[in-house]
């Protein structure tokens, strides 16, 4: 009987019509352990009626979680066809077919998978790819996940970050009240006060204590004692079955435990599961009534008898398992390493990892590959030793380039060079290459790419060799030498045409092609183009993302917006739908470019903070939305907008890539000059003097040579050779610049460019400017605007300063206008900002300005904050009324 669940258990069989009707939709149940969790699922599931099929799976706290483990749980239930996947494909073929295997089931699918915190990678991605596509289908998604397991950097707050926020609810359980545990107590005699305090209502913990107590006798103080208390009430036999099933995280079948114990133990099975301490699954496998449980007996063993029950169970896995279903490896190598059997592990755990990597879980083959590493000595062979720390070092290096990856690559190299393997030191030399760059540490990559090619270079022709040319192509394109890029891209199209390596031929295109287009050579866009439609046809994710990002990347700075937003648009679909969410990442920062570069100020600066708020996002995937950010923020008057662009300098430096110097410096030096800042404009101008911009694109020199031009600097630019608005403005006429920047569809530096305005036209281009500015909320410029408009005499013709908030805005205790007071409430009831505008009748673009207005006042950085401070407001008003 279920207790004070009713709301949740409401919530559940509502989601559960809801999916039935099509409405498919994600709930995550989330407690403390022993909340109840699995109980409220349990009563949940069974009563669903006819219509409904339920897919229940588990994870498990094994030292490595299995690779897609509860969907091998599922396994028995989905076909043949659909498990044979498994151990067949990789998760890109099979997850497509998973989901059309829900979409084409009669009845609506309940797929329930338990303990998500200890999940591995494969698993949350399995579950974060059929979030995003159930909406549509009658499937809901159910995952049980331990509050108290969830340290800060778990995998699972990047992982709920991702699921889409509208088909995705959270429901957190809460402890019993005094009056649950009272009628708890008083059934079973109990002091109910007593039982509370030890409690504070757990129901696990409640129900172990009220089950170890003897009659009359006191309670125990813990869970573990109340476990104790029981099992020391046992036979031999008994406590031998529950000694062995602690040491197993995973439900034990009755052959694995007649492996290990005799043919008997089935009817131990049955005694320990009447008395409530074990149960059995719908396999008919059996485990503890709870992980708790499990763990306090496993804490009275000691550990020479934890090792030899580790031992007797992978034995047992290995020689008893049915040859249809032989055991799962992850179990296996949890086992071996838990009996310290350096032989065992050394065979499984690269197999295990191999395995698992398939699937897509990289984070547990780097765990399997570490715990092969842990038991590698004198006696290991160096071949051997040599691929453990090469493979550890790329499944690592997926999760997080770390100095521990660099130094297993270099543990690699020197094994290999050991041996004679110059194709492996190579090998291993590029992937370090690569790993440096990502770090930002741009000298360090050159050297090792370089060193990769002068090796590589004296073997026989390879396809090692033409991706290492093509990545010292990558290299010069980045630290913006777009010749060497260029004569590196050919040499590497030149190799890959000769040995017909079509991976090589789409990198290298990608790399000259960028280049090209960034130095206004149309052939370069085509060059991109047949390195897309190469990747999407030979399956080349990876390789189609970075095409989406570079020529999206090179329409933005280009100011091609009709073909940036349609590229950006398609990129972000392409990498959100085939789950490469560092590059969708990456390229949502530069559609915050897109959007600043619009004069969409809220917008880019709101989308630029929803990027940052991700975690483990490197540094190069990091940039465009920080420097978006501070420069935004900037122009909207925000303090935080220069700590923003001194942080993007920072790690644009670290870089040592000019293009991404060049863009965080801008930022600083306009900051600066509206800020009448003049000296410290010239400064930042002359700080940039010490890099070598000549491969920099044109818009950006350009942009450069105006900033010189405003700060009385002599450009070092010849007007002729850059863009039209930017030569417009440097032969002073700002007018014409103004109408050539608005004609491409850049606001802001519209109004810019008619601060610049000289003569009788001054006064009015000034006016002009400040009603751009004010239009687009950027609070300093505007001022700059009206300041000079002033002086050129055309005070009288300035709109009205407000001075202070409206009488509506002094009576709101927030110090909100009316206007802000309604959108508010418009906010809390779930409108969005077009339907806001609609309703007040107003634009999307001055809605999107009392939102931000909103936010700023309420101290809250995005709307879900926003909805989070004021439901933590009207709690505390509530409490403070009660």
């Amino acid at each position: 009987m279920l207790i004070e669940r009713e709301l949740p258990l409401q919530r559940l069989r509502e989601m559960a019509r809801q999916a039935a009707a099509g409405q498919g939709a994600t709930a995550l149940v989330i407690g403390e352990a022993g909340i109840g969790k699995s109980s409220l699922l349990k009563e949940f599931a069974a009563g669903l009626g006819a219509g409904y099929q339920v897919l229940q799976g588990g994870c498990e706290d094994l030292f490595t979680p299995r690779a897609l483990g509860p969907l091998r749980d599922m396994a028995p239930l989905l076909g043949d066809g659909l498990a044979a996947l498994l151990d067949g494909e990789g998760s890109d073929r099979l997850f497509p077919r998973l989901l059309a295997w829900l979409a084409g089931a009669r009845a609506t699918t309940v797929l329930l998978v338990e303990d998500v915190h200890w999940a591995d990678q494969a698993t949350l991605d399995l579950l974060k790819y059929l979030a995003r596509r159930v909406a549509g289908l009658r499937v809901l998604l159910l995952a049980s996940v331990r509050s108290d397991e969830l340290v800060a950097g778990h995998a699972f707050w990047r992982w709920v970050g991702d699921l889409p926020p509208s088909s995705t609810q959270r429901i957190a359980l809460s402890a019993l009240s005094p009056q649950a545990v009272a009628r708890l107590a008083t059934g079973a005699g109990r002091d109910a006060a007593e039982l509370y305090r030890i409690t504070s209502g757990n129901p696990f913990f409640v129900t172990e204590l009220l089950a170890a107590a003897d009659a009359g006798g006191s309670l125990p103080l813990s869970v573990r004692d109340a476990v104790w208390t029981r099992v020391a009430r046992l036979d031999s036999a008994e406590r031998g079955l529950l000694d062995v099933l602690s040491v197993s995280p995973v439900p034990c079948e009755d052959w694995l435990l007649a492996g290990v114990l005799g043919e008997g133990v089935v009817e131990v099975c049955d005694r320990c599961t009447a008395r409530g301490l074990l149960q059995a699954t719908a396999a008919g496998h059996f485990m503890f009534r709870h992980e708790l449980a499990r763990l306090a007996v496993a804490s009275q063993l000691a550990p020479a008898r934890l090792r030899e029950l580790h031992q007797r169970v992978c034995q047992a896995l290995s020689e008893h398992a049915p040859a249809q279903r032989p055991a799962e490896l992850a179990r296996l190598v949890h086992h071996a390493a838990a009996a310290h059997d350096p032989v065992r592990v050394l065979g499984l755990a690269p197999r295990a990892a191999h395995e698992a990597a398939r699937l897509g879980a990289h984070r547990q083959a780097a765990a399997h590959l570490a715990a092969a590493l842990r038991f590698v000595g004198a006696a290991t062979p160096a071949p051997e030793a040599a691929q453990l720390y090469e493979e550890w070092s790329y499944e690592a290096g997926l999760v997080c380039i770390d100095d521990d990856v660099i130094a297993a690559r270099h543990k690699a190299i020197a094994l290999w060079r050991s041996l004679g393997r110059s194709d492996k030191v190579g090998f291993n030399l590029r992937w370090l290459s690569r790993l440096h760059w990502y770090r930002g540490e741009a000298e360090l990559a050159g050297r090792y790419g370089m060193q990769a090619i002068a090796t590589l270079e004296q073997l026989p022709h390879s396809s090692e060799l033409a991706m290492a040319y093509s990545l010292r192509s990558q290299h010069e394109m980045l630290q913006d030498r777009p010749q060497g890029a260029i004569e590196w891209g050919q040499r590497a199209l030149a190799l890959a045409a000769e040995l017909g390596d079509v991976e090589t031929r789409i990198h290298a295109l990608n790399n000259v092609g960028t280049v090209r287009l960034f130095g206004g050579d149309p052939a370069g866009q085509a060059m991109l183009e047949e390195s897309l439609a190469l990747a999407l046809k030979h399956g080349y994710h990876e390789h189609a993302a970075r095409c989406f990002t570079n020529l999206g990347e090179c329409a933005v700075t280009a100011k091609r917006f009709a073909l940036a937003e349609r590229v950006v648009s398609d990129g972000i679909a392409f990498d959100t739908e085939h789950d490469l969410d560092a590059w969708t990442h990456y390229l949502v920062g530069w559609q915050a470019q897109l959007r600043m570069a619009q004069g969409r100020l809220a917008e880019a600066e709101t989308i630029a903070r929803g990027v940052l708020q991700l975690p483990q996002l490197t540094l190069i995937m990091r940039l465009p939305a920080l420097t978006v950010l501070g420069r935004t923020c900037a122009r909207l008057g925000k303090p935080e907008g220069l700590r923003h662009l001194d942080q993007a300098w920072q790690g644009a430096l670290a870089t040592g890539e000019p293009q991404r110097i060049v863009e965080a410096s801008l930022g600083r030096i306009e900051s600066a000059w509206i800020a009448g800042e003049l000296e410290a404009c010239r400064a930042g101008l002359a700080a940039l003097a010490q890099y070598d911009i000549a491969g920099v694109n044109l818009w950006d020199r350009g942009e450069i040579a105006l900033w010189q031009h405003r700060a009385g600097l002599p450009p070092e630019l010849d007007a002729a050779a850059l863009p039209p608005p930017i030569g417009a403005e440097l032969r002073g006429d700002g007018a014409a610049a103004s109408d050539q920047w608005r004609a491409l569809g850049l606001p802001f530096e519209a109004g810019l460019a008619l601060l610049g305005v000289q003569g009788e036209g001054a006064g009015p281009a000034a006016l002009r400017a400040l009603a751009l500015f004010e239009e687009l909320g950027a609070r300093p410029a505007a001022a700059l605007a009206r300041s000079l408009a002033s002086q050129l005499g055309k005070g009288i013709d300035l709109p009205k300063l407000r001075r202070g908030p409206y009488q509506a805005a002094r009576s709101h205790p927030d110090g909100l206008t009316r206007r802000e007071a309604q959108i508010l409430d418009l906010l809390l009831a779930g409108q969005s900002n077009a339907d806001i505008a609609r309703r007040l009748v107003r634009s999307p673009r001055t809605v999107e300005h009392h939102v931000s207005a909103l936010l700023d006042k309420l101290g809250a950085h995005n709307r879900s904050e926003l909805m989070s401070r004021i439901q933590q407001k009207i709690g505390g008003e509530q409490r403070e009324s009660g």
